[in-house]
């Protein structure tokens, strides 16, 4: 808020002496008037959504300044269909006429500007750019999100399965696979059993715990495979603790353990419809395969990261 209102302040100031600038010169054009004016005055007639698009405003608010400079006698409305958004606007006379005595006001504000720059510490306008620049690479709200994450992320422990926590590793993977498919054979059984089915052939099971609570899971389990030595399987994390990077902690603890214990290489098996899934093992480092033959029927997608 506090970079926003120093912006507002700055954007007033300057605006207030462009307004001065305008009278200096004996032109009369609002300041607000001058990005549709300017690319009128170089290019020649455009469309309402063409100047939007260069100007980078929205589209009712450039059709509410036409509709000003059209009063004002600046502009002129050429209505070639009866799509709104098609009008073809231009210059008038007037306009044109405006655009010639405005260049004298040009060269002394872009001096103006040039001795500012050299005389400040630094470049606003560059900085600006770049602000901009990385704002649209990833915005304000999705970096403070990232944050977030980090900062809840420190009271997330991950700890090795212990009977203890039998109930929250069933509960939790039948609650998504549930919510999206429908238990099958193999989900029961190793859900039931994990001791039987997962631990005691050499597999590991990981809990996340939130603030003591367990909230989310995941297992490395043992495979028969040439070509792979764990699945990473059964991962799931509560929706009350969802936003908190656990998806990503367990699997990097997942594969820290594999790499430790000599694994080469592991497996998962996954549907696309679970996006924030197939994304964070990307993330991990997985890569699409195929060929292999899965016991879940909602299995559309394999993957596997090399540990090596």
């Amino acid at each position: 808020m506090a970079l926003g209102s120093r912006l507002r302040l700055l954007t007033a100031k300057v605006t207030e002496d462009a307004a001065r600038i305008y009278k200096l010169y004996d032109v009369d054009l609002a300041p607000k008037w001058f990005p549709v004016f300017f690319i009128l005055a170089e290019e020649g007639e455009n469309t309402i959504s063409e100047i939007a698009n260069k100007i980078g405003h929205s589209q009712p608010s450039v059709s509410k300044i036409i509709r000003e400079m059209t009063a004002a006698g600046l502009i002129l409305e050429n209505r070639k269909t009866d799509d709104k958004r098609r009008n073809v606007v231009a210059l008038t006379k007037k306009g044109r006429m405006l655009g010639v005595k405005i260049k004298d006001q040009y060269a002394d504000v872009n001096a103006a500007i040039d001795a500012l720059i050299s005389t400040a510490q630094h470049n606003l306008w560059e900085a600006m750019e770049e602000w901009e620049f990385l704002l649209d690479q990833q915005s304000l709200y999705k970096r403070v999100i990232e944050q977030k994450k980090i900062r809840e992320s420190k009271d997330v422990t991950i700890v090795k399965y212990n009977p203890v926590y039998h109930t929250a590793f069933k509960t939790l993977n039948e609650e998504w696979i549930s919510t999206y498919f429908e238990l099958e054979e193999a989900d029961r059984q190793a859900l039931e059993n994990p001791d039987q089915y997962i631990l005691n052939p050499g597999g590991k099971i990981f809990v996340a715990l939130y603030h003591g609570e367990p909230v989310g899971v995941c297992a490395l389990i043992k495979m028969n495979d040439p070509d792979y030595d764990y699945e990473l399987a059964k991962m799931a994390v509560s929706p009350k603790a969802q936003g908190k990077n656990i998806g990503y902690l367990l699997g990097q603890s997942a594969i820290n353990e594999a790499r430790k214990i000599g694994a080469k290489a592991l497996y998962l098996e996954s549907n696309t419809i679970l996006k924030p899934a197939i994304n964070l093992y990307y993330k991990l480092g997985f890569q699409k395969i195929s060929g292999h033959v899965s016991p879940y029927k909602r299995c559309n997608i394999q993957m596997s990261l090399i540990c090596a």
